[in-house]
């Protein structure tokens, strides 16, 4: 059985997405899955376990210029690609018109079949055009986290039923960053100014952990993070530093050595919890019951308007945190 999934974007979305591979694979051994994604993400894709082939478009930057010759010629080996092979189940698990558009172009077996989501679910995406590409349009309850949304639709598209906690399948290698064993990732960069944490209570953070015998490792995504980054290495001490820009697959590596991750609402905060990592997630909006670490395990969600205040995301770590190295 060839089953394709069309998951472009945006990175909290395709690890969220993740456990409906692993679910998939589990109900039925035999299919061979792909998967569509936007090219920045594919290093991480490429990394989740049962994907056999990870397809990459750029729909982001060929929007941009839709009818110049480079973005009609990228379109057409994207789409020769997209059609060597036939699928048996198409699964839009975006549910957007890109996604509608990704799976349109997607070649069926001769009983092929497309599935989408049916109707808007609170807080996600959701536009028509993916219902009327669909052959089958799945409608799940409009109340529901982002994990369960893909593990549900996948499973009601293939006659299964979710079983148990989610399992990401997220490989990480990181025999390249074994001195990260004592580091703290901070996550301090997000998509939105508002879920961001005040950078005077990283700075004390980061010292409380620096006196414990921990580095703090800081990631960059941007120029702005990047200078972030830089500003809170500088004011936390030596046992702070920012981390070189990576592609998403190295740095899915290097969080998967570090000691555990403190994060913002974002993708690589996403990450840690897919790593099952000792992670505490900082919300400033009351969105935890949907995208954050909601199964158990090593990680917590601290939300509080109009931010988490230091000592509840410090308690928070205290609750989750590994043994603490010796300074």
């Amino acid at each position: 059985m060839q089953v394709l999934i069309v998951k472009l974007s945006s990175l909290g979305d395709v690890v969220h997405a993740m456990p409906a591979v692993q679910d998939l694979r589990a109900a039925l051994p035999q299919a061979r899955i792909d998967w569509v994604v936007e090219r920045a993400f594919a290093p991480l894709v490429a990394r989740c376990e049962g994907v056999q082939a990870v397809i990459a478009c750029e729909l982001r930057r060929w929007r941009k210029s839709p009818f110049a010759r480079d973005t009609r010629e990228a379109w057409r080996v994207f789409r020769r690609g997209l059609r060597a092979s036939r699928y048996d189940a198409i699964l839009d698990l975006q549910g957007l018109t890109k996604s509608a558009l990704v799976a349109r172009a997607a070649r069926l077996a001769p009983a092929g079949q497309r599935f989408a989501l049916g109707n808007q679910t609170e807080g996600a995406g959701w536009e028509l055009p993916t219902r009327l590409v669909a052959d089958v349009a799945i409608a799940l309850p409009p109340r529901i986290d982002a994990v369960l949304r893909s593990r549900e639709l996948c499973a009601r598209a293939l006659g299964y039923a979710v079983q148990g906690p989610p399992r990401f399948g997220l490989r990480a290698d990181t025999r390249d960053f074994a001195d990260e064993r004592h580091t703290v990732c901070f996550v301090h960069g997000t998509s939105r100014e508002d879920k961001c944490w005040p950078e005077q209570d990283w700075v004390l953070l980061g010292r409380r952990l620096a006196a414990q015998g921990f580095r703090i490792g800081l990631p960059q995504g941007s120029a702005a993070e990047r200078a972030r980054s830089e500003r809170l290495a500088a004011a936390i001490g030596p046992q702070a530093r920012a981390w070189e820009s990576m592609d998403l697959g190295r740095l899915t590596d290097r969080l998967g050595a570090c000691a555990g991750v403190i994060g913002v609402d974002s993708g690589l905060s996403h990450i840690a919890v897919a790593l099952d990592r000792p992670h505490v997630q900082i919300y400033n909006f009351d969105t935890a019951w949907r995208t954050g670490p909601l199964h158990g395990g090593r990680q917590k969600a601290v939300f509080a308007r109009p931010q988490p205040t230091l000592e509840a995301v410090w308690r928070a770590w205290q609750d989750v945190a590994p043994a603490e190295p010796r300074p």
